[in-house]
């Protein structure tokens, strides 16, 4: 027993797996009571043993197995994870478990099967239980199916599909095995149960006994439905019903419906398998069936019969199949073998069912025809055939057909054709039998039973009688006015014997509808409870009577039961009556003066025709009164207005009289019986006065109280008739206004188009423009109610008339009709509307079957066809071309188009895709053409179309695209959807087809009511597609789903995914689920229906106004029994604000407590924490292209904590409706939680996300409405967005921004602009920007409007990450194929342009030549004043914040969207809004803001100083006295002025020149007092690139522009220039310019220089001299390292570029010997690491031999002698300074210097008077030739006042350096008294020279500037060193001066050999080119644009950031930390000093 106790200790699981059987036996009991005793279905418990469950059951010992099973059922039954072994399980079971001797053991393992099958297992199950019958062991085949009897009887064949067991069940009949046998006959019975006799057909071939023996069985079967007993787990609820009927006592009513349709009808079709019959076909069938001789084409036949006698046939291409057997039937003589044809037929398309239906077109007019046989074998073979083919296919697409042969002359196919559609309508129902569809047939019929043939009477009784039955009288009754009694009572008599195929359905029907059975009575109460209206068998006499009385009679319940039934208004309804009523006969004029005189006042008939007017007119009076107070039924119309009539009648003079006769004309009209015949009488007439100036109103009028009486459409038609007949233009031009108006009251129902179109042609020919005008309105009136259609008919007319019609149709649009507000109270009952409303939508198509169109078949001829075909694709092209042409010029076709059809398809897959794609715009051409009759194409045309999406090229599939587009709008989407077409198309593994297919379908789906079920078939391809490998695939999949869902429901849909793999399934079901959220609402059906749902549920008035009336209306149902909670459901939806919270707080009492409290609880750090998950990604970052479930669920996650539980479900429900209220509750609450909406403000803005993903327009409007809200909010609680809510938040508002909707791009725009407010424009700018790279063109041009106007609000400077970057980006749009998108990016552009000038174009780098020229042409027609917008802007945009508030952070907020309203509000406040925010609040410091800067720091400061901001607009802008009072401390001052400084500064890049010149003069008076002087530390960068940027702008734009007077630009270099001296004289500030601004703008003052457009201004010369006397300056003043460094730099670019002049080099190089020279004295403060790295750079790009190419040897000799004297001066320390360079041996420098070092020491003197020579050498040849030239210059300074010092001292310099010229002829010709003042000035300045010693030309280098640089006094030269003598000061004051400013500018204070080498600071180290200059420019530039941003937003930020340097250096990171303990320092500084 010792290896006992070994296991007894081991762990459960592996005890399980133990080899000895007993430990595993003991394991597995171990196991049972784990199993039972774990209670999470969850717990990790179970996944432990998930590997193990298989050798449960499999287990070789009998015992142990026993165990096992019943711990494998445990595990099944209650684990999670169970599903996962399902198969291994299963297979386990079968193999190892059925074989099992003991019967436990099956019962154990049978169990563990049906479990599975629980926990939604059934189809590995069932595929398992299947694989077992293979088994050669006959034990396990019983089992297997014992198991499957079994589990259909539990779950019934919902759950267990029946299809592949009925597929083996003849197999297992056939086994040797009696119990198989057996066994197998119990599972037949048990499948008989639930699918009777579908059944039989798959087993009509097993053995006759077997069958025998079934069919006694099944006999047996009881009768009852049988129900499911065992239920899923996701069936919880079916299975408690189903439990409580048991509890009941058995099958309890209650359930009866829902358990009928639990068991679904199955067909037998679907049980069968298809057989390929094609192969098939005997091999010379198609010789034999055209063969001479009729026995050989019978023998053809007879193959074909026997092959389509099977059931089901596989879906082929049976075209020619089909074609030669309807030529058999069509033309064979030989009558038996066209009854063997149509069986063929009949066979083929029972086998093939709705595939054979693309066929059923071309078949059926041939059968019809053929019915003239008299043979009744051959009529049954043709009837057999035309029902089978009817059932593959619509009565729609055939009903053309149908109704060509209607009219035969041949009486037997006119009998057979109305006994097809009588059969053909017993298969319909009311749906698939529309009044469309009833009209033709109707009409058709009512021929036939007119007949003189009594047969073809009876047909049409019949046929008649059933559409009766099938589409109810209401339907058919408009159709069958004019029947007569006895005809009448024979259609209802035929209508009851009718039996129809959907009985049941149909009799559910009778029962909705109330139709009056007929024979009986009823009083019915009509749709919405009308007047009671009676059954025509109440109304005896003869009908002619009782339409007269309807003419004029008020809705009386005399009315014939015939009108009643139409529901009314319906032209249907009017037509029939009419034919009946037309005239009363005609009365003779004495008759007439008879019945006038019963009526009317003796005196009144004889004044009729006086010859006095006064006389008529008290006649007319008289008769007037007269008529007024008769009654209706005694007013003899016709004989009045005969009177009327007489002599004067119409003729009469005067207008008064006139005038009261056609009132009474219409008085008449309103109040009698008015005729038809009476209205002739007097229309005549009427019309003659309609244009008269006079009584034309009484005219229109009498004609409009008869259009009432008689129906508008014949009134019309009378009128505009007999307008056009006569030739008064007046006449005809009012009578067509009045026709528009009329329209307008009547409605459009039942007009004649086509007489209109004529009559409205001839007017538009007209020559009198009154008449043009009235016909183009009514055109407008008439193309509210037909639409775009009417414009087919004007195709042809002139183009200027044309335009005309379409600038009416085009006003029109988007308006709808007015519903009619005459003509139908007269004929309609309550519920007439209905009529009216179908009536509304039918006009469109009849005005399309009105158009002529012209029948082409005869013109696709036989040769057109073959070219079609032809082998050389140059013919086919021919064919192609001329089938266009033929279509053109038909305009409008028949639908009958020969073997057109059939060629184009051959042409949709031709390699030539030129021709694929012609042939595509032949079939859109075709579609247009021909209407919505192509619709029976589409199975052989359209669907190939569809084929053609696969192709691989785009814009073929574009064009097959707009093709498919084309036919669907022409035939809807049914006939698309039905069948396998789509399907078999979906299921090509085409990527390019999916996606094109699917994208389609997500289109088109979502706007149709109803699909046909074939939808269904497409599903598991639709499953495939989105696991498909192509990405886009499966995109567009997952954006179909919904739309599927919408349609098929989700049952259905997850049904569907049982086929699938595990994997794949769970997968899909999750995206199910997913789009289960998604899923739009089905489109409303038109209002009027939805009306009646509400209508049960709350009263009209809270009908909601939109679409989703009914939805609102099931939903408060379902949910809400009690009506008055439904009533406050029905208003909540629809009323906002204050009503909204009256309802929405008191749904009722017990929910009225849990929505008291707050809606958003505050949960202290509860969004810093969630921002730290998302940093540490515990949880997802908010990042998705579609929403997945995980984020929603981790969102609801997240709220539960801080949003109210009520809130939560609302915003979290599947319906929209709910997510609109939600809305509505956050908006009511937003003012008064304004705490908790910032608290929970990232949660709301990733809700208000996933809204963005709802299809719903009113939630995406309310989700607008509460953004504008919230956002104006938090700009007033002055809250900043953190980059995380930002970054989760402002993607996807700005895929809104693409939104079709013009109100919602509208508000995203507004959205936008409000969102600069509270978060950085600079920082929204990458967002934006990265919108412009959507696939959504609108998205795209919105985006870069946004952009453009970003750079406008707030400059260059929110363009990240750099400009250039960014316009480059945007310039790429500008060849957008998108027009919009290309305006959008010019126009972004051009606006920048506006703001930056030239530059752009640089910044922009290469465009291709087109968009160049593109925006040149722009810039051109915008930029007549180029850079004056920012100006304005500049100075607009304080002024437009400054009164907001004077808070500090408030101004932060600048301009943002349309605030110029509230701005306006405030600026008229003037000082009121001043007091706002006085309180000072404590200071924050908000790290984290300072963390996610990068280095800019914000803090909101305590306003120190309150400056009036007013000061600001004075011309000079520091006041005086308010700089004194500011304390002298210099923090404090800075924090007050840095911000008007930057703003100054800004002011100086202004294009606009006086800007620049008043903010250079207010600089420079800052400058010049020492006091204020200090100010613009911190600023001189800033300052310096505003200044080379205004250069610059002067340089390429100002100097370019002819209508600047140039004195302006000389004014502002002065200004420049001056302001930059006197900054330059200032030591302390000058060395705060840094090497990259130092570098810009010696490169803008030399331009200037060599600028030749300079001199030839006046004052020309005098600006270059003051260039040069600046030059000078800033190399002495700046900080020597950086203008060392900066002219190196600028040499190598002045090199390396090409376009550079030699004269540019020239001067950097006369700098860089000016510098040499200054070397002796300032070596101490420079520091020669940089330097020395600057040149390792400068030597790698040019090499000695790069330099020696140089056509100069100035470049070569310039860096020699740089080095010599940093040698000489340094010594052997020089080479410890390369410390910077990283890779020395990259250039020759080291090597260069160790060879000066050793050359020195050999001879220190010899090197001297080399290196002197040689420069001398150099500057002689340099400049002999320009001697005179440059004694002139000297001699021209001296002369002048202010530089006469300067000239002298240079000629000093010169005479010294060239001690044989010759000055005399210069001075010959002065005066006396200036030679003396020469050498007088020359003898000073040697003697001081001498004294203070030879310092300057120690190097032995005097480079003579020639006329440039020109030295100053040493005085300057010495001061350069301080104030001391230069030992005092050594290196390390200046290294502590260089620590200061690099701290300022924010760089680290490393030590020199950690710091980075300069390089990196300045571009890319890889790159040997040093930072370009627009490179600095960007960031300097980006630092000035902030400051001007934020100086707008009058923000103090700008006092930290310019404190530590010039804006914000993004140097390095460490910056942020020195800025931050900087910071603290001055706050604590600040406070105390406050105190």
């Amino acid at each position: 027993m010792g290896d006992d106790s070994e296991w007894m200790k081991l762990p459960i699981d592996q005890k399980c797996e133990h080899k000895l059987w007993k430990a595993r036996l003991n394991g597995y009991e171990e196991a049972l009571k784990l199993f039972q005793k774990i209670d999470d279905e969850k717990s990790p418990e179970w996944s432990k043993y998930l590997g193990l469950i298989k050798k449960f059951v499999t287990d070789s010992n009998a015992v142990a197995q026993l165990k096992g099973l019943e711990a494998a059922l445990a595990y099944v039954e209650n684990a999670h994870v169970a599903g996962k072994t399902t198969g291994e399980v299963a297979s386990g079971v079968v193999n190892k478990v059925f074989n099992q001797p003991k019967a436990r053991a099956k019962e154990l393992g049978l169990d563990i099967c049906l479990m599975y099958i629980e926990i939604e297992k059934g189809e590995a199950i069932q595929e398992e239980l299947l694989k077992g019958l293979d088994n050669k062991n006959p034990k396990i085949i019983v089992a297997c199916i014992e198991t499957l009897r079994k589990a259909l009887s539990e779950f019934g064949s919902k759950i267990i599909s029946l299809k592949p067991i009925i597929k083996v069940l003849p197999k297992l009949f056939e086994s040797r095995e009696k119990a198989v046998r057996d066994e197998a006959k119990l599972l037949a019975v048990e499948i008989y149960r639930w699918i009777r006799d579908a059944l039989k057909p798959p087993l009509q071939n097993i053995n006759s006994v077997q069958l025998k023996e079934l069919e006694e069985e099944w006999f047996k079967v009881s009768s009852a439905a049988p129900k499911q007993t065992r239920f899923l787990r996701s069936q919880q609820e079916l299975k408690a019903k189903f439990e409580q009927q048991q509890g009941l006592g058995g099958d309890a009513d209650g359930g009866g419906d829902d358990e009928e349709e639990a068991v679904p009808q199955v067909d037998a079709y679907e049980l069968l398998e298809a057989v390929e019959i094609l192969s098939k076909l005997p091999k010379d069938f198609y010789e034999k069936i055209e063969a001479k001789k009729w026995q050989e084409r019978k023998e053809a036949l007879e193959a074909v019969e026997l092959l389509v006698k099977n059931p089901k046939l596989e879906s082929g291409d049976y075209a020619d199949l089909v074609k030669v057997l309807k030529k058999v039937v069509g033309k064979d003589t030989n009558v038996m073998l066209v009854a063997l044809a149509a069986k063929c037929l009949a066979g083929l398309a029972t086998g093939l069912r709705k595939k054979f239906g693309q066929y059923a077109g071309h078949v059926v007019p041939t059968i019809l025809e053929k019915f003239k046989e008299k043979k009744p074998q051959v009529v049954q073979a043709l009837q057999e055939a035309i029902d089978a083919i009817f059932l593959t296919t619509t009565l729609q697409n055939i009903s053309e057909d149908i109704l060509a042969v209607m009219d035969n002359k041949n009486p037997t196919i006119k009998q057979q054709t109305s006994l097809f559609i009588a059969r053909s309508f017993r298969h319909c129902t009311p749906s698939t039998l529309p009044k469309s569809l009833l009209k033709p047939f109707c009409a058709a019929l009512l021929k036939h039973i007119n007949d003189s043939a009594p047969e073809v009477r009876d047909a049409g009784f019949e046929a008649l009688g059933t559409a009766l039955k099938v589409a109810g009288e209401k339907a058919v009754n408009p159709f069958l006015a004019d029947v007569d009694k006895l005809k009448l009572d024979r259609i209802k008599e035929c209508a009851e014997k009718v039996e129809l195929v959907y009985g049941k359905k149909t009799g559910a029907a009778e029962k909705k509808e109330g139709k009056p059975i007929a024979g009986k009575t009823t009083a019915l109460p009509g749709p919405g409870g009308d007047k009671e209206t009676k059954d025509a068998a109440t109304k005896p006499g003869p009908l002619k009577k009782a339409s007269a009385v309807k003419a004029g009679a008020p809705p009386k319940k005399g009315k014939p039961a015939t009108v009643a039934g139409t529901g009314g208004a319906g032209a249907k309804g009017k037509k029939g009556p009419e034919t009946k009523e037309i005239f009363e006969s005609e009365l003779s004029i004495e008759v007439c003066e008879e019945k006038a005189a019963a009526v009317l006042p003796a005196s009144c008939i004889q004044q009729l025709d006086s010859g006095n007017w006064k006389e008529r007119l008290a006649c007319m009076e008289e008769f007037q009164k007269a008529v007024e107070l008769m009654e209706r039924s005694e007013m003899p119309c016709q004989a009045l207005v005969r009177m009327l009539a007489k002599k004067p009648g119409w003729k009469e003079t005067n207008f008064q009289v006139m005038q009261m006769k056609l009132h009474v004309v219409a008085l008449i009209a309103q109040k009698g019986n008015f005729s038809k015949t009476s209205a002739q009488v007097v229309l005549d007439g009427l019309v003659d006065k309609v244009g008269d100036v006079k009584c034309g109103s009484n005219a229109k009028e009498a004609m409009t109280a008869i259009a009432e009486a008689c129906q508008l459409p014949w009134t019309a038609e009378q009128v505009v008739a007999m307008a056009f007949s006569q030739k008064n233009p007046k006449n005809q031009s009012e009578t067509l206004n009045w026709l528009s108006n009329a329209i307008k009251e009547f409605g459009f129902s039942g007009l004649n188009v086509k007489a209109f179109i004529s009559n409205v042609k001839t007017a538009l020919a007209a020559t009198n423009p009154a008449v043009r005008t009235s016909a183009i309105t009514l055109l407008g009136v008439m193309y509210l109610y037909v639409g775009p259609s009417l414009r087919m008919f004007f195709e042809d007319e002139k183009p200027a008339l044309l335009s005309q019609i379409d600038a009416e149709f085009e006003k029109m649009q988007g308006q709808t009709a007015p519903a009619p507000t005459r003509g139908i109270s007269r004929h309609s009952v309550g519920g007439g509307d209905d009529g009216e409303e179908e009536e509304q939508e039918e006009v469109g198509n009849d005005v399309v079957d009105l158009l002529p169109r012209t029948d082409i078949s005869d013109k696709i001829t036989a040769e057109l066809v073959s070219k079609i075909g032809d082998k050389n694709w140059k013919i086919r092209k021919e064919g192609l071309d001329e089938v266009t042409s033929i279509i053109n010029e038909a305009k409008f076709i028949e639908p009958n188009i020969g073997e057109l059809p059939a060629a184009l398809k051959g042409r949709l897959n031709d390699s030539n895709k030129i021709l694929v794609q012609q042939t595509l715009s032949i079939l859109q051409q075709l579609a247009t053409a021909m209407g919505p009759n192509i619709k029976q194409y589409v199975k052989n045309l359209g669907i190939p179309v569809i084929t053609v999406l696969g192709d691989s090229k785009n814009n073929v599939r574009a064009a097959a695209l707009a093709t498919v587009n084309a036919w669907a709008e022409q035939t809807g989407m049914k006939e698309w959807l039905e069948g396998e077409d789509l399907s078999e198309e979906l299921k090509k593994e085409n990527p390019f087809l999916r996606q094109e297919l699917l994208g389609w379908l997500a289109e088109k789906l979502p706007a149709l009511r109803s699909v046909p079920s074939d939808l269904l078939l497409c599903v598991p391809h639709l499953y495939s597609c989105l696991e498909d490998r192509n990405g886009d695939v499966r995109k567009k999949a997952q954006d179909a789903l919904p739309f599927f869902m919408m349609h098929l429901g989700f049952e259905k849909m997850a049904k569907a995914t049982g086929k699938l793999k595990p994997t794949s399934k769970d997968q899909v079901l999750a995206m199910l689920e997913k789009a289960k959220a998604n899923m739009p609402a089905k489109p409303a059906p038109p209002a009027k229906a939805s009306s009646r749902v509400v209508g049960g549920a709350a009263p009209a008035k809270f009908q909601p106004a939109s679409a989703f009336a009914d939805d609102l209306g099931s939903n408060t149902m379902e949910s809400k029994p009690d009506p008055k909670k439904a009533k406050a459901g029905g208003l909540s939806s629809k009323t906002k604000g204050v009503q909204g919270k009256k309802v929405l707080s008191k749904p009722n009492l017990k929910e009225d407590d849990d929505k008291s409290g707050p809606i958003f609880i505050i949960v202290p750090n509860g969004k810093e924490q969630r921002m730290k998950e998302e940093k540490a990604l515990k949880v997802l970052k908010w990042n998705f292209t579609t929403p997945r479930d995980e984020y929603i669920e981790q969102l609801k996650t997240q709220m539960s904590t801080c949003v109210a539980k009520w809130l939560q479900d609302e915003m979290f429900h599947a319906d929209f409706q709910h997510h609109n209220k939600a809305l509505a509750v956050m908006i009511e609450h937003l003012e008064s939680e304004k705490d908790g909406v910032i608290s929970c403000l990232d949660l709301i803005l990733k809700w208000l996300t996933l809204r963005f993903f709802d299809t719903n327009t009113s939630v995406l409007m309310k989700t607008l409405e509460y953004l504008k809200l919230l956002f104006n909010l938090l700009s007033q609680e002055e809250y900043h967005l953190t980059e995380n809510e930002a970054a989760s938040f402002i993607p996807y508002l700005i895929l809104k921004v693409g939104e079709p909707k013009d109100v919602i791009r509208k508000d995203v725009r507004a959205i936008l602009n409000r969102m600069c407010l509270i978060y950085p424009a600079s920082k929204m700018f990458p967002f934006i920007m990265e919108g412009t790279k959507s696939k959504n063109s609108k998205q795209r041009a919105e985006c870069l409007e946004e952009l453009g106007c970003l750079v406008e609000s707030y400059g260059m400077n929110v363009c990240q990450p750099t400009p250039g970057k960014a316009l480059k980006e945007m310039a790429t749009h500008i060849g957008d194929r998108d027009n919009a998108v290309r305006n959008a990016a010019l126009n972004t552009i051009v606006t920048v342009y506006n703001v930056h000038g030239d530059q752009v174009f640089k910044l922009i780098g290469n465009l291709s030549e087109k968009d160049m020229s593109m925006l040149e042409e722009r810039i051109k027609r915008s930029a007549k004043r180029p850079s004056a917008a920012p100006v304005r802007q500049a100075e607009e945009k304080p002024q437009r914040t400054q009164n907001i508030s004077t808070n500090a952070s408030m101004m932060r907020k600048g301009q943002a969207e349309d605030m110029s309203s509230k701005l306006n509000q405030n600026r008229n406040m003037g000082s009121h809004s001043e007091t706002t925010h006085t309180v000072p609040r404590e200071f924050q410091l908000d790290l984290d803001e300072i963390e996610n800067d990068n280095g800019t720091v914000r803090c909101e400061m305590p306003a120190l100083v309150q400056h009036k901001l007013d000061d600001i607009f004075e011309p000079v802008l520091i006041p005086e006295p308010k700089i004194r009072a500011v304390s002298p401390h210099f923090d404090d001052m800075h924090s007050n002025t840095a911000s008007t400084i930057n703003f100054v500064i800004s002011q100086v890049a202004s294009g606009d020149i006086n800007t620049s010149i008043q903010a250079l003069t207010q600089i420079d008076e800052v400058l010049k007092q020492e006091d204020k002087a200090e100010a613009m530390s911190g600023h001189i960068d800033q300052f310096l690139i505003a200044t080379f940027m205004q250069l610059r702008l002067i340089y390429n734009t100002h100097m370019a522009d002819e209508k600047l007077d140039k004195d302006e630009i000389v004014r502002l270099y002065s200004c420049i220039i001056g302001s930059m001296i006197t900054l330059f004289q200032i030591e302390s500030l000058a060395r705060e310019a840094s090497t990259g601004v130092l570098k810009d703008l010696m490169h803008g003052l030399i331009t200037l220089m060599l600028d030749s457009r300079v001199e030839d201004l006046e004052e020309g010369e005098q600006v270059i001299r003051s260039v040069n006397l600046l030059v000078v300056k800033v190399l002495e003043k700046s900080d020597q390292t950086n203008i060392l460094s900066a002219l190196l730099v600028l040499l190598q670019d002045s090199l390396l570029a090409t376009a550079s002049s030699p004269k540019f080099s020239e001067l950097v190089m006369k700098c860089l010997w000016r510098m040499v020279r200054l070397l002796p004295e300032t070596i101490n403060s420079i520091n020669l690491d940089r330097i020395l790295l600057d040149i390792h750079i400068f030597m790698k790009v040019f090499p000695k031999e790069k330099l020696k190419q140089c056509k100069s040897e100035f470049p070569i000799r310039t860096l020699k002698t740089l080095l010599h004297t940093l040698c000489k001066l340094k010594g052997p320390k020089i080479l410890d300074h390369l410390t910077m360079i990283d890779n020395k041996n990259e250039s020759e420098l080291e090597a260069h210097l160790c060879r000066v070092m050793k050359h020195s020491m050999d001879q220190t003197g010899k090197a001297d008077k080399d290196t002197e020579k040689g420069a001398s050498r150099i500057e002689e040849k340099a400049s002999k030739a320009k001697v005179n030239d440059i004694l002139a210059e000297i001699f021209k300074k001296i002369g002048s006042k202010e530089n006469t010092k300067e000239g002298l001292a240079e000629l000093y310099e010169y005479k010294k350096k060239y001690s044989d010229a010759d000055i005399e002829p210069f001075l010959k010709n002065s005066s006396q008294f200036f030679q003396s003042y020469v050498e007088r000035g020359l003898r000073l300045i040697e003697t001081e020279r001498e004294g203070k010693g030879r310092i300057a030309t120690s190097t032995g280098i005097s480079p003579q500037m020639e006329g440039t640089c020109v030295p100053v006094s040493t005085h300057t030269v010495s001061s350069s060193i301080g104030n001391t003598n230069g030992e005092e000061v050594g290196p390390s004051v200046y290294l502590e001066r260089l620590k200061i400013l690099r701290q300022r500018c924010g760089l680290d204070n490393a030590k020199q050999e950690d710091r980075p080498p300069l390089t990196s600071l300045l571009s890319k180290p890889t790159l040997p080119t040093v930072a370009s200059s627009t490179d600095m420019l960007h960031s300097k530039l980006s630092q000035l644009r902030e400051s001007r941003e934020q100086y707008q937003h009058l923000d103090l930020d700008s006092n930290q950031t310019h404190s530590s340097g010039i804006g914000t250096t993004l140097a390095s990171p460490s910056s942020a930390a020195a800025n931050i303990d900087d910071l603290k320092k001055r706050l604590e500084r600040i406070k105390s000093s406050r105190k």
